[in-house]
């Protein structure tokens, strides 16, 4: 069976299903990661002056705009997927059989679990006073 080969090199699954899901997957999160850290970067430090930015600027002018909370949402999201899948990874590298299963078991409860608590926080922030 011939192996097809990414353009950087890593293993394509042949098969479809899951494996190969999880394979775009990786990539599509980590291209939005590259995407939503850029422009963050740039809309934080450059856009807006850094020295300026104060616990009352984030809660009055950044999460006051549904936008904002929403685009901080995505990323937390696109952060704990790719972290996931990329941890999903590394196990599977090391650890075999039921450890594996355990470890990976744990590895998703964290990961929805802090999925849940970053929402519940970005969606709960108290709104400015008009």
């Amino acid at each position: 069976m011939t192996q097809r080969y990414s353009r950087s090199g890593s293993v394509r699954p042949a098969r479809q299903g899951s494996e190969r899901t999880i394979w775009y997957l990786m990539r599509l999160t980590g291209l939005a990661l590259f995407v939503l850290s850029l422009s963050h970067f740039l809309i934080l430090h450059v856009l807006y002056d850094p020295k300026d930015q104060t616990a009352a600027f984030i809660a009055n002018v950044r999460w006051s705009s549904l936008f904002w909370r929403a685009n901080d949402w995505l990323f937390l999201t696109v952060v704990i997927i790719h972290a996931v899948l990329g941890i999903r990874i590394v196990t599977g590298d090391y650890l075999k059989g039921r450890t594996r299963t355990a470890v990976m078991t744990l590895f998703y409860l964290l990961g929805l679990s802090l999925f849940a608590f970053g929402t519940i926080v970005v969606a709960t922030l108290p709104q400015p006073p008009a």
